[in-house]
Formats: C-alpha cells, sequence, structure tokens
C-alpha cells in the first residue's frame, strides 16, 4: 500500500493540510514542535484507528475545533478516512463506506513506527512488550485479533465477578468456572500464536540487530509464558484470585525476555538486557525489533508495509544514518515517511545517495511545504 495523498483538517496542531507524497523516501524537516511528527501520527491513525503518542482521542482535536479529520488517498485506488467529533465515536470509512468495526479495517494498511519511545519495549513493564506482540501479529492474523478481543472481554468479566462477589462476600465456584471457560478457549490460541511468532520472528531479530550493532554480541528474544494447559492454571490460581479480585494466570501475564551476549561468551552467560544493557545496545535492540516487523510482515502477508520513522537519527552516527536510509530505500523495502530537525543533514545523505527517489518537505507552524 503506497500512500499518494495525506489530507488533514483539525488535527493536532493542523488547521488543514494537503501533502503529496512520493512512493519511496519523504522526509519531514523542521524544529521540535513544528508538527512533523504529528504528520506521522495521522498515517498511523489510518492504520491502526488510535494514535501512536495519545490514547485520547479528544486531546487529537485542534485546539477550538469540535472535530478531527484524516484521509488517506491509496497508490492502490482506495481511500482511507477517520474522523472524530466531541461527543462522538470515531467512524472509520474505506472507500467512503462506513466499517462497522475498527477490526473490519485494522489490517487493510500495514505499517511500521519506529520512534524513540521504542526503548521503552527494552525498559518498560510487561504490557508494552505484549502490545508489540499483539500489535504485529493482529496485522496479519485476523482470527488472532479476534481471539484477542474476545480474551480481553472474558477477562474484564470474570475481574468484574471477582470484585463483586468480594464485595458481597459471596462466592459462586460455577460462575467462575464459566468464564474460566471462556478465558480458556480464546487464551490458549493465543499463547500457541504467540510462540509461532517468536520461532519465526527470532531469526529475523538476529538478522537486523548484527547488521545494525555491528558486532559479534547476539540478541535474543525469549518468550517468558506457562505452556501448561490455561484450566489448570486458572484452577491452581482460584484462591489468589479470590482475595486480589484479580485473574493471576493467563496470556494477559505474558513477557517478552531480552538477552544480550558478550562476544565469545557461552550460551549460558546471556544477560538481561534491561538491567545490563548500554543505551546504545539497547537501542540499537529497539530499532533491530522494528525491522523485524517490517520482515516478518512482509513474509506472511506479501505487502510491503508503510515504514515511519520518527525522530531517530539523534542516537546514531552519520555512517550509520545512510546505511540506514540506503536499507529502507532499497527494493526490499516499501514507501517511508521520515522526520529530522536538521535539513543539512538530510541533505547530505540523498547527495551521496543520488538515485535513490525522495521528497523533502518543510514543516513549520502546522504548514508543510514540499522543497524538493
Amino acid at each position: 500500500m503506497l500512500l499518494n495523498r495525506l489530507i488533514l483538517s483539525n488535527f493536532k496542531n493542523y488547521s488543514e493540510a494537503d501533502v503529496p507524497l512520493c512512493d519511496n523516501v519523504n522526509c519531514f524537516v523542521g524544529n521540535n514542535g513544528a508538527g512533523k511528527t504529528n504528520l506521522l501520527d495521522a498515517v498511523y491513525y489510518l492504520s491502526f484507528c488510535k494514535s501512536y503518542f495519545n490514547p485520547v482521542d479528544t486531546q487529537n482535536i485542534r485546539l477550538g475545533q469540535e472535530f478531527f479529520a484524516i484521509h488517506g488517498h491509496y497508490g492502490s485506488g482506495d481511500i482511507a478516512s477517520l474522523s472524530l467529533r466531541r461527543g462522538q465515536g470515531k467512524q472509520v470509512r474505506w472507500n467512503k463506506k462506513v466499517c462497522k468495526t475498527l477490526a473490519e479495517h485494522i489490517g487493510r494498511i500495514p505499517l511500521v513506527m519506529v520512534s524513540p519511545n521504542d526503548q521503552q519495549l527494552i525498559t518498560g513493564g510487561s504490557d508494552l512488550r505484549r502490545r508489540f506482540i499483539d500489535g504485529v501479529i493482529s496485522q496479519t492474523d485476523h482470527p488472532y485479533l479476534d481471539h484477542l478481543m474476545r480474551y480481553s472481554k472474558a477477562l474484564e468479566q470474570r475481574n468484574r465477578l471477582l470484585k463483586q462477589m468480594w464485595d458481597d462476600r459471596l462466592w459462586d465456584d460455577a460462575m467462575v468456572s464459566l468464564w474460566d471457560a471462556q478465558l480458556a478457549e480464546s487464551g490458549e490460541f493465543l499463547t500457541a500464536r504467540r510462540a509461532q511468532f517468536i520461532a519465526d520472528f527470532a531469526p529475523l531479530f538476529a538478522h537486523y540487530y548484527h547488521w545494525i550493532a555491528g558486532s559479534d554480541e547476539p540478541g535474543t528474544i525469549v518468550y517468558q509464558h506457562d505452556a501448561r494447559p490455561l484450566l489448570l492454571q486458572l484452577h491452581e490460581c482460584r484462591q489468589t484470585d479470590k482475595y486480589s479480585q484479580y485473574t493471576n494466570a493467563g496470556p494477559h501475564k505474558d513477557d517478552l525476555l531480552f538477552l544480550l551476549s558478550p562476544a565469545d561468551a557461552p550460551a549460558d552467560a546471556a544477560m538481561p538486557l534491561k538491567k545490563f544493557g548500554s543505551q546504545g545496545q539497547q537501542k540499537s535492540f529497539a530499532l533491530a525489533l522494528k525491522l523485524a516487523q517490517f520482515q516478518y510482515m512482509l513474509n506472511h502477508s506479501g505487502h510491503k508495509p508503510i515504514l515511519l520513522l520518527d525522530d531517530i537519527f539523534d542516537k546514531l552516527d552519520l555512517l550509520r544514518i545512510k546505511r540506514l536510509i540506503a536499507l529502507v530505500g532499497s527494493d526490499s523495502f516499501g514507501q517511508v515517511l521520515l522526520t529530522d530537525t536538521q535539513p543539512g543533514r538530510i541533505q547530505a545523505i540523498f547527495d551521496d545517495l543520488p538515485l535513490l527517489e525522495h521528497r523533502l518537505f518543510q514543516v513549520a507552524n502546522g504548514s508543510v511545504t514540499q522543497t524538493s
């Protein structure tokens, strides 16, 4: 899917914007706070029906306005539209037809976002890493998304029941067992698909980490989960659940462990990246995760995702920046949208890559101007 044109109305700091894009590398240059990242977030909205940065949709409406709208015209001839008005829900349209659910739309426009926030995948809580897994698989596997939504609803209902029974001082084993069965049906599907995902994903990650880090320190991903039947786990935790008023077993407790092995060290010497990795190693790990995500989605969908690179160059030396641009601008990748604060740096990169199709845009005060 190639995005030919992005149109915004009252989105964040943009009153109106109409941006024509090329099929390869599109660069948005401007000062911090000018609105570069907002353009990428609008493109992200069209794929995932939500912001990458702000979960409160109404806060993405331009100050003093009542609605925002985003429209994307794609090379396939398709048009995606998303709008939100205060006091109303989001509306997503595909070729002018309203989507009945957001899940109906998610996955149509494959996309990968790379941003400075990605380091939180390494240093943040397990919920971020689960969200990463779920986001990648859901774009290529609609049954997974269906089971994920079913599991989330059943988990919410079970936790609500546990709290209600605690408040009422009335325990009902049969009702808990009913929700256990619903959790198990979708939960075991999720666990099996996550395990298969890591088996397919890990070699892709190892390839990109080696390319980025430029060292012989192998990076490893371990899927931490309980492989036993979920009904058994839930039964064992039932007393704990009763007093905590929370479900303590299931795929909502899974995590990813990121390990780094020193060069020439035995395999059992691998160390948790979160505790022992340097800032540079953590940033390289996070970038490799996102490039591997791109490759995984390409392998499993047959379509090249749109790649968004938000302000990632300040942490890379010029040689690595050039290598990265050459990589993502190659035939192996598809359309790229990136942001940077230094026009001279971007221009120098394309001077060294004269055959790479690209467009440069200057972003200032909520306006976008094509400069080349």
